[in-house]
Formats: structure tokens, C-alpha cells, sequence
């Protein structure tokens, strides 16, 4: 183990925010909330999911934080830190081994899809260049062109990860974030001055009252938004270890939920008006009955169909849409690796750069056997990470956090760098909060998957 002396920290509280947002950020902000949100009704699933990311989301992202804030190591090291008791610390690392098993299951089938978008994105700048067959092997689906993208994708990821907390991971995700946000931008202005983007719009904006107590929208809402956070994913965990005890852990938490909400509010910004563009162009979208047609490609077919038909300009925004979705899965795909990275490195005081290539290899040929057997192992890993091993280990998270971790010694460590937290509502709601009511509603989110 290293002292917590040597531990890294971030340098700035913006390169902490933007890290941790950048780890919160992924497809499941571009990609699932806008689908999540065209298949719930539009506005009502907007109100009721910014609803959730408060009253359940931020709780236990604190409680994430924090446990890695007071362990000051990685997940399996902070979890045993909790107690005394040796039952409840043999417990606490199984808990951290499960916490573990959550990034590394969901990287294997994560950098797939982030392979597809950098292709996506090589075919768009090969197609402005009228490169005809290097084109149409980017767009295809064939095995060779899925296994380069994923290498590409990994071979990122570990570049960014073996630079440490402060040169690769903070470095780069405040040049990321930033871009993210001004790409956004450009996106969003172009989107709404095209037929249709306005009635998108309405429909993302204008919430139907008679839809928000849909029992089934609100768990989506309300799964959308603990995936969102990576709530369980371990990373939060992992980024609070790199927290200063300066800092006052709640406010930074809330920074990281504000980000995060807002990059998921503002995809939808564009997304629902660009499907709407794509309808008023005659693609079809939704079937017969509303639901929406092949809501988990729907980046995939509905918008560079939207983007082809705009000709040149087109071409220009299809590179800038999945540039910024490659950036977006990156800034994720770090914090993924960055756990089991974070474990072995101070486990066995290995080299970091050595243990990035290794471990990164490591997952990276699970995702090789996930391409070659792609029909049979893909949906299986991605439902088992998301929906079964990420609620289980948020939960474990809460109930060690709420009933393990001692009242007192979690409120002194929430003291530090905010004196006043005992007195605070915060500080008053909060201890019983994630006692009882954070448990239940995992539990809610958990017996829905199975439901």
C-alpha cells in the first residue's frame, strides 16, 4: 500500500469536476437520455428524471465520494477501511471486488460502441473526401472493421490512463469536457434553424402531465439517472480517493451532478429536434403504436441518415457529432480503467504505465472474444453490467455507507472542508437518508431490471 502522502491528487477543483463529470458523461447521457426521453413522452420523462438525479442520484453520489475520500485508496482498500470489525472488512472488500467487477464488465462492451463511433467518424471525414470503399467499410458492420475500432478505442484509453491522475486523466479531460460543450453548441444552432427541429423541441420541452406518474417512466428515469452518475460503477469511488480533504465533498458532488445533467439535458436539445428534422426529411422514426423504431441504434441509423441529407454541410456536422461522441465515451472509458489500474498499482507498487498496457490488454481481449461472438455475448455482458451488477454493487455501496460506516466517523469526514456540515439540512437529511430511504429505492431500480 502507498501512504496517503504520495497519493496523487487533482490539482484544481475544475479538473475534478470535469474528471468526474467526464466519468459520469458517456453515451448513456448522448445516446441513452435523448432514446430514453423520445420513448417516454418527451417533456414529462425530462421533468421526473431531473426530479430523480436529486432526490436519489446526489445522496448516494456523496456517499460514493466520501467512502473513497476517508480510504484515500482504491475500492477494495477504501471499503475495508470503513470498520474495524474483521467480518465487516472481509465484507467491505468483497463489496469493493463486486464495485471492481462493474467498470471492467461494462469497458468490454462499452469500447465496442466506442470503436463504431470513431469509425463512424473516420467514414465521415473518407466520405467528404469521396474515399467510396474505405467509406462503406467504416459504415459496415463487419467484424474486421468492429475489432479496429475497438483496438483504436483501448489504444486511447490507455494512453490517457498511463499518464496518472494529474497528467492524464485531469490534463485531458479539461480539454475534453470544454469541447464537448462548445461542439454542443454548434450542433444545437444548426439542428434548430432545419425544418421540423421546433416541434422536437416542443416535444422534449413540453412535458404531458398525464404521463408523469407512468410507473414505467419513472423507473426508466430513474435507472437513466444512477447510470447516468455511474452510480455503483466504482469510478466516483476512485476520483473521491484523488479528492483533497480541502474540499467541501457535497458542493463538489453537486458540480459533478449539475455538469452531468446538463451535458444529458443539453444532448437531448439536439437529438429530439434532429429525429424530428430526420421525420420532416421521411425517415421514419417511431412505428404505428409510438414506440420508437431501433431506440439502441438509433445514433447509428437515424441521424447520419438526417446528416446525408444536408449534403456537404452534412458531412461537416456527421464528423463533428461522432468527434463529439468519441470524446464523450473517452472521458468515461478513462475512469473505467482507472479502478482496477488504481488497485494493482498500489496493491503491488507496479509501474503505472506497465500496469495501463496490462490490464487495458487484459479487458481488451474479453471485448475481442465479445466481437467474434457478437450476437451471442453482447446484449448478454452489457444487460448483466448494467442492470444487475451496477444497481447490486450501489447498493452494497449504500448499505455499507448508511449502516457499516460509522455515523460519526462519516460525518467528520464530510466536516472537513465544510466545518458547518452538522448543522447544515444537508448534514441533518442526509445520514438517515441514505440509511433508508437510498436503499429502498435501489432496490426499487433492481426489482424493476428483474420485473
Amino acid at each position: 500500500m502507498t501512504s496517503s502522502n504520495t497519493r496523487e491528487t487533482f490539482g484544481s477543483r475544475l479538473g475534478f469536476v470535469l474528471a468526474a463529470a467526464g466519468a459520469a458523461v458517456g453515451l448513456g447521457n448522448i445516446w441513452g437520455f435523448p432514446t430514453q426521453a423520445a420513448s417516454n413522452g418527451g417533456g414529462a420523462f425530462l421533468l421526473v428524471y431531473l426530479v430523480l438525479i436529486l432526490v436519489v442520484a446526489f445522496p448516494m453520489l456523496v456517499v460514493e465520494m466520501a467512502i473513497g475520500r476517508s480510504g484515500q485508496a482504491n475500492p477494495v482498500d477504501s471499503m475495508r477501511s470503513l470498520t474495524a470489525n474483521p467480518t465487516a472488512k472481509k465484507a467491505g472488500a468483497f463489496v469493493g471486488w463486486l464495485g471492481l467487477s462493474v467498470p471492467s464488465a461494462v469497458l468490454a462492451f462499452y469500447s465496442i460502441v466506442g470503436g463504431w463511433i470513431i469509425c463512424f467518424m473516420l467514414g465521415a471525414i473518407t466520405d467528404l473526401l469521396g474515399m467510396e470503399s474505405a467509406t462503406a467499410w467504416f459504415k459496415g458492420f463487419s467484424v474486421e472493421r468492429n475489432l479496429f475500432g475497438t483496438i483504436v478505442f483501448y489504444v486511447l484509453t490507455i494512453l490517457i490512463v498511463q499518464g496518472g491522475v494529474k497528467q492524464g486523466i485531469e490534463k485531458w479531460s479539461t480539454r475534453l469536457m470544454p469541447a464537448l460543450f462548445v461542439l454542443f453548441g454548434v450542433l444545437f444552432i444548426y439542428i434548430i434553424m432545419q425544418p421540423g427541429a421546433i416541434e422536437g423541441l416542443q416535444h422534449y420541452l413540453v412535458p404531458d402531465f398525464d404521463k408523469i406518474f407512468d410507473r414505467k417512466m419513472i423507473l426508466a428515469a430513474m435507472g437513466q439517472g444512477f447510470f447516468s452518475l455511474t452510480i455503483g460503477g466504482c469510478s466516483m469511488l476512485i476520483y473521491g480517493s484523488y479528492l483533497s480533504k480541502k474540499e467541501n465533498l457535497p458542493k463538489m458532488a453537486m458540480n459533478v451532478t449539475l455538469v452531468d445533467t446538463g451535458v444529458a439535458f443539453i444532448a437531448g436539445l439536439v437529438v429530439l429536434p434532429a429525429m424530428f428534422v430526420a421525420m420532416n426529411k421521411g425517415v421514419q422514426i417511431y412505428a404505428a403504436d409510438g414506440s420508437l423504431l431501433s431506440s439502441d441504434t438509433l445514433v447509428f441509423t437515424v441521424l447520419p441518415l438526417m446528416f446525408d441529407s444536408l449534403g456537404v454541410f452534412g458531412q461537416l456536422f456527421a464528423i463533428v457529432f461522432f468527434l463529439l461522441l468519441t470524446i464523450a465515451a473517452l472521458t468515461s472509458s478513462i475512469s473505467m480503467l482507472e479502478c482496477p489500474v488504481a488497485l494493482v498499482s498500489e496493491r503491488f507498487n507496479t509501474k503505472r504505465t506497465s500496469t495501463s498496457w496490462v490490464l487495458g490488454g487484459l479487458i481488451a481481449l474479453l471485448s475481442v472474444v465479445i466481437v467474434y461472438n457478437f450476437g451471442e455475448l453482447f446484449g448478454l455482458v452489457a444487460t448483466t453490467a448494467t442492470q444487475y451488477l451496477q444497481p447490486t454493487a450501489a447498493l452494497m455501496f449504500c448499505l455499507f455507507g448508511g449502516w457499516v460506516w460509522n455515523r460519526n466517523a462519516k460525518l467528520n469526514e464530510l466536516e472537513q472542508g465544510f466545518p458547518e456540515f452538522r448543522q447544515s439540512t444537508f448534514g441533518k437529511i442526509w445520514p438517515w437518508y441514505v440509511k433508508f430511504v437510498c436503499p429502498i429505492l435501489v432496490a426499487t431500480v433492481i426489482w424493476a431490471s428483474f420485473g
